[in-house]
């Protein structure tokens, strides 16, 4: 059977404000990571830091309903976070945060299981001390993913956080972020170069998002391209966190995530070992963007 899934980070209330009008969601890039992944049908559990409040208790509900558990301790905040996403008339969003991140640094993470972090909570202190404590105890007995998913209005300046992520990235088997992100956090570099230089940090697999360009891929030293297949945009919020679940699934059901027997067999992949869970990637992002909001798909919408 694939690993469970522990998943830490941030939870909150998007605010979607476009020219249909304002709607609230239940949001955060590793709260729809969790989602995307027990729709494709992994056992997933999310560790963040939410209240106890109107829009806290629609968390609660919404990840009940989605078979998400929550971690014990998750609901200790006196606010529950909003972030705010102002649609622009091409469907991309921008952001405002409202939010408090803590974590319990003595998480339990089961024997087996695969943890995934990334985005404001990787980053965001207290919290993100206590995100980079889970990583580095567990890190020599679980696989490990991370998603920068940088969010500027909160982490300041690149510099500020650079090393931040890159001891991120040194922690993780797979890194996976949007040419947007990589563009910020290392202006100097090429999108290859990146990728080679997480690698050099301790990544096994690397991944950078293009848009409808697909996206490039580092695996057994060498790069590859996959292309994004034809659909029609509504918006994008999301279509990162769908990329991220669908190739965590798909790297899950190859058994290459979880223990450290996943984490040889996943030094040891090559690019066709691995086209399936990034053919899978890209089919959840596509499906994504095609319907508004954050709407991953389920195991049964993928062809």
């Amino acid at each position: 059977m694939p690993a469970p899934v522990i998943v830490a980070g941030e939870a909150l209330i998007d605010i979607v404000v476009s020219r249909r009008g304002e709607a609230e969601h239940v949001g955060g890039s590793p709260t729809n990571v969790a989602i995307g992944l027990t729709r494709l049908g992994h056992p997933t559990s999310l560790a963040t830091h939410i209240g106890t409040d109107e829009r806290g208790e629609r968390i609660s509900e919404a990840l009940a309903a989605e078979h998400v558990a929550l971690a014990p301790g998750s609901t200790t905040a006196q606010r529950t976070p909003t972030a705010t996403a102002l649609l622009g008339d091409d469907g991309a969003a921008t952001y405002a945060f409202k939010l408090e991140w803590q974590l319990d640094p003595q998480l339990p993470v089961p024997d087996g299981a695969h943890v995934h972090t990334g985005s404001i909570g990787a980053i965001l202190q207290p919290g993100a001390t206590a995100v980079k404590e889970i990583l580095q105890r567990v890190g020599e007995t679980h696989t490990i993913s991370y998603d920068p998913n940088a969010r500027p209005q909160l982490m300041g300046h690149a510099q500020d956080v650079r090393a931040q992520v890159d001891d991120l990235v040194a922690l993780s088997d797979v890194v996976k972020a949007s040419d947007e992100d990589v563009e910020w956090l290392y202006p100097h570099k090429s999108l290859e170069d990146t990728l080679r230089h997480w690698v050099a940090l301790g990544a096994t697999l690397g991944v950078i998002t293009r848009g409808g360009q697909g996206a490039l891929v580092y695996i057994g030293g060498q790069i590859h391209r996959v292309a994004l297949p034809p659909v029609e945009v509504t918006d994008t919020v999301g279509a990162g966190d769908s990329f991220m679940a669908g190739l965590l699934s798909g790297l899950l059901d190859a058994e290459l995530l979880g223990g450290a027997d996943a984490r040889e067999r996943l030094e040891q992949a090559d690019f066709p070992t691995i086209e399936p869970a990034l053919a899978r990637a890209l089919a959840c992002a596509a499906i994504t963007v095609s319907r508004a909001g954050a709407n991953p798909p389920r195991r049964d919408e993928l062809s």
